[in-house]
């Protein structure tokens, strides 16, 4: 072996270890996973091509989380899976014999232990032989139960995920700032304090049982087994007769799945896993993963290459933040023109230039576009002196935990700061602007068209300049402007979720309007002395409660509400006309609705009824809504083998509904607000 060999490897080693240590303990990215996967591979050709490996090397060892407490040994150890790209080497290795196919979500994998029907321990992966014990954040993870009917020793796998919505809503309302789902799921793993974390909504997803007392031997069997003890478990589809065509159909299918955003967390490929599960305890072990306990399958990211036009520079908050503007490109069967670089440290990584640099980038977990690399640089990279929005002197600051060079603005007063605020405003989960992005927010804010809530609404007065912008067009201002007079009428839940009221999210507001009439509320927080006039409010408290009466009773928040109500028509629901007749019950929809709206609408009525609508069918359920009860799909399926009721919309009608009320609709009025 040369020198030039052992010093590539060498290089290798400590890139791949270094990127996997920043990508297990929440401290950004340091490659992509189109990168890590590259390196990989070619460590892994050198090492075969010479027989050698090195001591570090991450094709042999485990890669691990450090996350700060007490260490404890795992049960049973969590191995690694090998992994793939090829459809045909999975069919070889399936061995014709039938196999389960599931999401691998991204997220940090959690091994949850219950002992007399009581949880007794959550401890992370680790190194896959020692993992540190959380078990105190448990009741902030949401999906692993305090307790479970079954009484023996049960030790299940999962993994802790925060969905995209999640993730970009906490972007939007937290002054910090994280790259991707999975990165924030992995520092919310690190905090202390339980309230804290509730606020990121980790979600454990069950992807294997690892031991119960009882014998069962097939894995898709061990799966309905911990949904009926009321776990929510991963996805997955049984494929009794594997060959490559027929697992190229089904990786197709769940591939169009992915890119489509049918799926609300982040995946970076797929598991498949024999259902034998004794046949699967046979294999070896070699390296860090055992022959027949799984394989993973990673899509082959598809790259395009293209030409930087420039780097814009996006305020928000306090952070100014770059994204590349290229040549379009075509990836994934869409057309992307712009990716975000993040931060200086990693456009510093990169090494981009200005433009006309060449790029390489792709789609990232198939859905974000990323740029992987500059094959060209040309001219140097510029970090403005100045705020794009305010024109203050920029300064660069660097993270003292991980050493990540960011550009922020230094004027207090920028009003780019209301830039999350703004694009909350307009959200889909707000007043709903459609087509109202956050770059044209900004681009409106830099043009000085919007300093409050009730300027969107007068934006009408400003069509033909909106029409003379860049990317634009009178065709695209005036769609817009229709958007804006829809948003006029507006849902009273969502118009107090969209004023960014501090620890005001979609759960805070729906149990407040519950309680009180969205005029009841405000007049009420904006006439009381007594911050804690709403901690009665389950779920809401006096912290919760002090943050709604301390923002009514600023004036100009007060008198930014009256300005805004002059320009939109609020309905909501009276607390009063909400109903018991769906306590404590949870349903599933699925097929199309007839009489009903839509599934949001019969989703609104079971839950002004006091029901919960969950997204699939577990031990939990109550009630499948399907018009078609006599289906074959998966959910009425899983609904059937639980033992739980399949019943029609009219049964549905007939059974939760009252006697002559209209069900495409709850009762809603409308009214002046502070009149």
């Amino acid at each position: 072996m040369t020198n030039d060999i052992l010093h590539e490897m060498e290089a290798l080693v400590a890139k791949l270890n270094e990127a996997s240590d920043a990508y297990y303990n929440g401290r950004g990215e340091l490659m992509t996973d189109y990168e890590w996967d590259a390196a990989f591979d070619r460590l892994r050709s050198l090492e075969q091509t010479t027989g050698t490996v090195l001591p570090d090397s991450p094709t042999h060892n485990v890669s691990a989380d450090t996350v700060v407490g007490q260490k404890e040994a795992h049960e049973y150890p969590a191995l690694s899976l090998a992994k793939t790209k090829s459809v045909a080497e999975l069919a070889k290795w399936a061995e014709e014999r039938p196999i389960w196919l599931s999401w691998k979500l991204d997220g940090l994998t959690l091994v949850v232990t219950y002992d007399r029907g009581h949880l007794t321990k959550v401890v992370t992966r680790g190194n896959g032989h020692i993992g540190t014990n959380i078990t105190h954040l448990a009741p902030a993870i949401e999906g692993i139960p305090p307790q479970i009917a079954y009484q023996g020793h049960l030790v299940v796998r999962g993994e802790a995920v925060i969905s995209y919505q999640d993730f970009e809503r906490f972007n939007m309302e937290s002054d910090e700032e994280y790259a991707n789902p999975r990165n924030l799921a992995s520092g919310s793993l690190t905090l202390k304090d339980v309230e804290e974390a509730k606020q990121r909504h980790l979600h454990w997803i069950p992807f294997t049982l690892v031991h119960l007392d009882d014998d069962i031997l097939s894995w898709g069997a061990r799966m309905d087994w911990l949904d009926h003890e009321g776990f929510t478990t991963v996805e997955r589809e049984l494929i009794p007769h594997p060959s490559t065509d027929s697992l190229q159909a089904v990786v197709d299918r769940w591939t169009e799945k992915v890119t489509s955003r049918a799926i609300a967390y982040p995946v970076d490929g797929l598991v498949i896993g024999y259902d034998d599960t004794a046949y699967a305890q046979t294999g070896s072990v070699t390296g860090h993963h055992a022959t027949r306990a799984g394989y993973a399958f990673k899509w082959q990211d598809e790259a395009a290459d293209t030409v930087l036009d420039h780097i814009e520079w996006s305020c928000a908050t306090s952070l100014i933040s770059p994204v590349a503007v290229f040549q379009p490109v075509e990836l994934e069967g869409t057309t992307v023109r712009r990716a975000s670089l993040c931060n200086i440290s990693e456009c510093e990584r990169l090494g981009i230039g200005g433009q006309g640099s060449r790029l390489r980038v792709i789609k990232a977990n198939k859905i974000i576009p990323k740029v992987i690399s500059v094959t060209e640089a040309i001219g140097p990279f510029a970090i403005p002196s100045a705020c794009p929005v305010c024109g203050a002197p920029t300064r660069v600051c660097a993270s003292e935990a991980t050493g990540t060079k960011t550009l922020r603005c230094s004027n207090s007063s920028c009003p780019a700061k209301q830039l999350r605020k703004f694009a909350r405003f307009v959200s889909k989960e707000g007043v709903n602007i459609d087509g109202m992005s956050e770059q044209t927010v900004l681009k409106m804010i830099n043009l000085g068209w919007l300093k409050e809530y009730a300027d969107f609404f007068q934006l009408r007065s400003r069509q033909q300049a909106l029409a003379a912008l860049g990317g634009f067009g009178q065709r695209s201002a005036t769609k817009l402007m229709a958007a804006i007079d829809k948003a006029r009428t507006v849902k009273a839940e969502q118009l107090l979720y969209a004023l960014s009221i501090p620890l005001c999210g979609h759960d805070v507001c729906h149990r407040l309007l519950s309680h009180y009439t969205l005029a009841e509320l405000m007049e009420q927080a904006a006439n009381t002395a007594d911050t804690a006039l709403f901690a009665h409010v389950q779920g809401i408290g006096p912290e919760k409660s002090a943050q709604v009466v301390s923002w009514f009773h600023d004036e100009r928040n007060h008198q930014q509400v009256v300005r805004l109500l002059q320009e939109i028509s609020v309905s909501e629901e009276n607390p009063d006309d909400r109903g018991t007749r769906c306590d404590g019950l949870t349903f599933v929809v699925t097929g199309e609705v007839h009489h009903y709206k839509g599934r949001s609408a019969l989703k609104a009525y079971i839950e002004s009824q006091g029901g919960k609508v969950a997204g699939s069918v577990s031990g939990k359920t109550n009630y499948l809504i399907n018009n078609d009860n006599t289906s074959t799909s998966a959910k009425n399926v899983k609904a059937r083998q639980l033992g739980i009721p399949v019943i029609t919309e009219e049964e549905f009608i007939r059974r939760f509904a009252t006697s002559g009320e209209e069900p495409a609709a709850n009762s809603h009025q409308e009214g002046d607000l502070f009149a």
